[in-house]
């Protein structure tokens, strides 16, 4: 039997310019409320580096700083079946997507998508592809941060994220 997850609400400050969307979050993250939550996702290494802030902060201060300098945390999922934490265990008939198109709608700032993953590509193109198409804003795959995906070293990873971030 597979566990329902829910993901969280969108994790942005007033104007963001960049919008960077995971899967769903692992279980790490569901028992601490907080996005990219495991000790071993690079996510918060990588973007604390590019951003200047200082990683050992509380994770609701660099959140904030993450808001702060325009950026805006979500998942493009909103509920599916899964049992564990790797993305390879969701049920694909109980996928139910974030409506990332409405909220965009409401966004006229944001320019720059980041999908976190090969997961997250799949699924925001699967469900937003249309919405996105005659849009101006770039769609750019990062590799996944999670360390599930160990096929890619840390250096890689972050040199390819780093490259996303800086494309205006």
């Amino acid at each position: 039997m597979s566990d329902l997850i829910q993901s969280f609400s969108v994790a942005s400050g007033k104007a963001p310019t960049t919008l960077i969307l995971g899967s769903i979050p692992g279980v790490a993250s569901l028992e601490a409320s907080q996005y990219y939550a495991h000790p071993r996702n690079a996510f918060w290494p990588i973007v604390c580096a590019y951003y200047g802030i200082d990683i050992n902060q509380d994770y609701n201060v660099r959140l904030e700083q993450l808001n702060q300098n325009g950026v805006a945390l979500w998942d493009v999922l909103k509920n599916a079946e899964r049992k564990g934490s790797l993305d390879s265990a969701i049920k694909k008939h109980s996928i139910i997507a974030n409506p990332i198109d409405q909220w965009l709608a409401t966004q006229e700032r944001v320019k720059k998508i980041l999908l976190n993953g090969g997961t997250a590509k799949k699924e925001f193109m699967r469900h937003f592809a249309s919405y996105i198409k005659n849009r101006d804003i770039d769609v750019i795959a990062c590799p996944s941060t999670s360390p599930a995906y160990a096929a890619m070293r840390f250096e890689e990873k972050q040199q390819r994220w780093h490259a996303a971030l800086s494309k205006c």
